[in-house]
């Protein structure tokens, strides 16, 4: 479990920026202390985990205590992210939410084969959408007990 004064990192992969305009303000409705980081596209995102290229100063891209990752990103998609992460002894304790516009069955059982922790469909309609952003942060930063394994 997390300290009380300890923020908690949240890296947020997505590309389209109203979304993460709309992902921030709902996790900003948490009540816990964090910080959020956002990269737009799948090469930033394994940058900032593996503090290559202009993230190689730790303290400007912390190890992030979950991850929110879409699917359709540029330059490397969210799958290939998502392996990338797990395949790192480093990261794999990290928990990562997939949230993704696809309603292609195969993209979720790939994601599932590929160990991601959740799989949500973002919803159409802005209030399910940040409710839904609200009920993903409340769970992952709040209720979910996890040991701070390698970090």
């Amino acid at each position: 479990m997390k300290e009380e004064s300890k923020p908690i990192i949240i890296l947020l992969v997505e590309d389209d920026e109203s979304h993460a305009v709309l992902i921030t303000r709902a996790l900003e409705d948490v009540e816990v202390p964090k910080r959020i980081y956002w990269v737009t596209d799948g090469e930033e995102a394994l940058d900032y985990l593996f503090h290559r290229g202009a993230y190689t100063d730790m303290d400007k891209s912390p190890r992030p205590d979950l991850i929110i990752l879409d699917l359709r990103l540029p330059k490397r998609d969210g799958q290939e992210v998502l392996q990338e992460i797990k395949k790192s002894e480093e990261l794999r304790h990290i928990p990562v939410v997939i949230l993704t516009n696809s309603m292609k069955e195969e993209d979720e059982v790939l994601a599932y084969s590929n160990y991601v922790n959740s799989y949500l469909h973002k919803p159409t309609n802005f209030r399910d959408f940040s409710g839904l952003v609200q009920e993903v942060g409340a769970y992952w930063l709040i209720r979910n007990q996890h040991p701070d394994v390698g970090m």
